[in-house]
């Protein structure tokens, strides 16, 4: 029998999020949150966006968020960025500004495949593996969890 692409990307979405789902919350050193926010600042200081913070607004492909950010600007919705990994909402605030923009760099939807891309891209610009393996929780591991329930799920963040 032979898989299809369908199947397997069905088994690995389960799998990746089950590991998300599953497991425990990583212990993430102050040092390394110290370095995540140092680098986010410096990410969203390079961002030629005007980022909109909004309680309600979402994008529901991302040919629409493509389109306003072509216009110069991106909504960033409150219930993206609430991870208890950021001292202060406004690094959750610019991490998903800087991850919806690296998707449109990549021209990479919303998929698992498109998650993946973008994860990829952000993570060559890291400064440490640590970031990157919270980069990984952040973008891929909790993406899977929310194409797996179709919700999203609690936000934490995990080193499988």
């Amino acid at each position: 029998m032979t898989l299809t692409k369908v199947n397997t990307t069905a088994s690995l979405v389960e799998t990746l999020a089950n590991l998300y789902l599953k497991g425990k919350p990583a212990e993430i050193s102050d040092e390394t949150i110290t370095q995540l926010c140092d680098w986010l600042m410096a990410e969203f200081q390079q961002l030629p966006l005007n980022l909109q913070f909004s309680d309600y607004m979402r994008y529901n492909n991302a040919q629409e968020m493509f389109a306003d950010i072509k216009r110069g600007q991106l909504w960033v919705s409150a219930d993206s960025y609430d991870s208890t990994v950021y001292p202060n909402p406004i690094y959750g605030f610019i991490f998903q500004g800087m991850h919806d923009y690296d998707h449109y760099l990549m021209n990479s939807n919303f998929s698992l495949e498109g998650e993946i891309a973008a994860y990829n891209f952000t993570a060559k610009r890291a400064p440490s593996l640590d970031i990157q393996k919270i980069l990984y929780s952040e973008i891929v591991l909790r993406s899977a969890a929310y194409l797996y329930l179709g919700y999203a799920a609690t936000p934490k963040i995990v080193f499988p």
